[in-house]
């Protein structure tokens, strides 16, 4: 599904110096897609009246939101940045900005190197629910490689190859394209599904240089284990899956254990969790 022309890249931030590197990041993803980028800080007023002061609280989330300002222009001076200040929970503000973005930007929270992740973590709740795509920023910065694709032959893994290939063009011209099967099963009839699929849609983008791959193995595991040489991931967010508020077993993989920063991709099949 294809987002409107004035959709902007949507960012949330805190005020803490953790968020700086995400709204960077996103400045460059609204730059590159020639987006604005929307800056929100989520407001809450129940922490604000048991401060010492309730000015003192709204003054800390215009610096939040200045300082983002000035960490994007950095990044692409001429970019255009609208703020916004939004009353209560900031997973649910940016869930329901999500549904006129064009993609949401969220840190992962250091959740590669922890044992344990908690569901309603962030990055969890707004990767398995915004109704955008959803690129979610690791701590480290990704090597300078391809970006990766993960491909399973359904719809959704359509449109994020799609996706992959215009953030290939617009970055180096680089995409792997990977179907994962199997490791006993026959490698011939995904090979040619991968090759009549990439000659489909690489029409668009001439100038990108795709590596088509067929490998064996766990597929959320083999991408995970590929990303290590990814500067970027692309997968669909629920596969054949539609039910928008789960993520499918592979993207949930790579949400929690790849490296790199994973964008997951939604397509026209995306179902509420509430519809009967």
């Amino acid at each position: 599904m294809s987002a409107a022309a004035d959709a902007p890249v949507l960012v949330g931030v805190s005020g803490s110096d953790e968020s700086l590197p995400v709204v960077r990041l996103a400045a460059r993803e609204a730059a590159e897609h020639g987006r604005r980028l929307r800056v929100l800080h989520a407001f809450n007023w129940e922490a604000a009246l048991a401060a010492p002061s309730l000015a003192g609280a709204r003054a800390e989330a215009e610096r939040a939101l200045t300082r983002a300002v000035e960490a994007a222009g950095a990044v692409a001076s001429d970019l255009l940045v609208d703020t916004h200040v939004v009353e209560g929970a900031a997973v649910a503000a940016l869930l329901r900005q999500s549904e006129a973005a064009f993609l949401v930007v969220v840190g992962d929270g250091g959740m590669t190197t922890r044992d344990c992740v908690s569901p309603e973590a962030a990055a969890v709740q707004v990767a398995a629910q915004a109704g955008c795509p959803v690129l979610v920023a690791r701590l480290a910065p990704p090597p300078r490689g391809p970006v990766l694709v993960g491909l399973d032959g359904s719809a959704t893994s359509r449109f994020a190859l799609d996706f992959a290939l215009d953030c290939a063009a617009r970055h180096d011209g680089r995409l792997r394209a990977v179907r994962v099967i199997e490791a006993d099963g026959d490698a011939d009839q995904p090979r040619r599904d991968v090759t009549e699929l990439l000659a489909e849609r690489g029409q668009r983008h001439p100038t990108v240089t795709v590596e088509p791959e067929v490998l064996r193995g766990d597929p959320g595991q083999v991408l995970i284990d590929e990303s290590r040489s990814a500067r970027l991931v692309v997968v669909g967010a629920r596969g054949d899956q539609p039910w928008r508020g789960l993520l499918g077993a592979v993207s949930q993989s790579l949400l929690y254990h790849a490296p790199a920063p994973v964008i997951f991709v939604r397509g026209v099949t995306d179902i509420p969790l509430d519809t009967p």
